[in-house]
């Protein structure tokens, strides 16, 4: 069934055949093959450098046998997969789930309901120690990975063969790490902890970017700061820009101590936002 895909394992000397999925048809084979599985490990490719939301790249999922790579700017049917990947019989694979749930959750509004995520698990087996992927699969397989593409442009077509290679390294491994931890866990009586804290993680990416932001600061801000936070959020959602583009969290304090009353208000607004429309509505909002 999977005969006239275009195979790079025997180029990139994979332990896994390798799938690049680009129109509708693949997709549907892929789809189909994905959905007979228990156990998927999961990565995505983005870019997230210059917009509020992320923007989508590669979808890569693993099974036992094959990787499959979905070109998410070519096919246009990939939030179908929602109701594979939100299927609470299946167990999804991460490393660092929260990052990719995010990714999943404002592209294809998907929302993973049972993550196993490997650093998570890490944690516990080392008793804190937080671990990138590379050295996850150095300790369990003896292995270097080569991670030269992890800031390269994703969104560039078509993609060279070393983003391909990389991407695919990027769940070949999940599987077999989670079958590894999965005994450890049991033998420290934490698988279920594991799946639990794992959930968690997949949890605040699941959710609203803003209120994920906002969760994240909220021992850090005043009440004002956290007013002024969620505004420059819409604003920043509005336009598709990251926050950082309006201004930098360390602003935050000066505009929340702005007076109303303060001579010099709206120039002192102007030095931070640089905008008179943007300030105006700042104004109208706060004062």
């Amino acid at each position: 069934m999977l005969n006239f895909f275009f195979r790079f394992s025997s180029i990139f000397k994979k332990t896994k055949d390798i799938f690049y999925i680009e129109n509708d048809n693949q997709f549907l084979i892929a789809k189909e093959v994905i959905s007979k599985e228990k156990l998927l490990g999961l990565d995505t490719e983005f870019d997230w450098r210059n917009t509020y939301f992320p923007v989508l790249s590669m979808l890569q999922i693993s099974t036992p046998k094959s990787i499959f790579l979905f070109d998410c700017l070519n096919c246009k049917n990939i939030d179908s997969l929602k109701c594979i990947l939100e299927d609470e019989n299946k167990i999804i694979i991460f490393h660092a789930a929260r990052s990719d749930t995010t990714v999943l959750s404002s592209n294809l509004n998907i929302k993973i309901k049972n993550a196993f995520d490997i650093q998570v698990a890490e944690k516990l087996i080392n008793s804190g120690d937080i671990k990138s992927y590379s050295s996850i699969v150095l300790k369990y397989f003896g292995k270097i990975l080569d991670k030269s593409e992890t800031n390269s442009n994703w969104l560039r077509r078509p993609l060279n063969e070393n983003q391909i290679s990389y991407a695919a390294s990027d769940v070949e491994f999940l599987l077999d790490i989670f079958k590894f931890q999965r005994k450890n866990l049991l033998k420290i009586n934490k698988l279920k902890n594991a799946f639990e804290l794992s959930q968690k993680e997949a949890y605040f990416g699941n959710r609203d970017i803003k209120l994920s932001r906002l969760e994240r600061n909220k021992y850090k801000l005043s009440k004002r700061e956290k007013e002024i936070f969620l505004w420059r959020e819409d604003m920043a959602k509005l336009e598709n820009i990251p926050t950082s583009f309006l201004f930098k969290d360390k602003y935050l304090k000066k505009l929340s101590r702005l007076k109303g009353n303060d001579s010099n208000l709206k120039s002192q607004i102007i030095k931070i936002l640089g905008d008179t429309k943007l300030t105006e509505n700042f104004i109208s909002n706060f004062f």
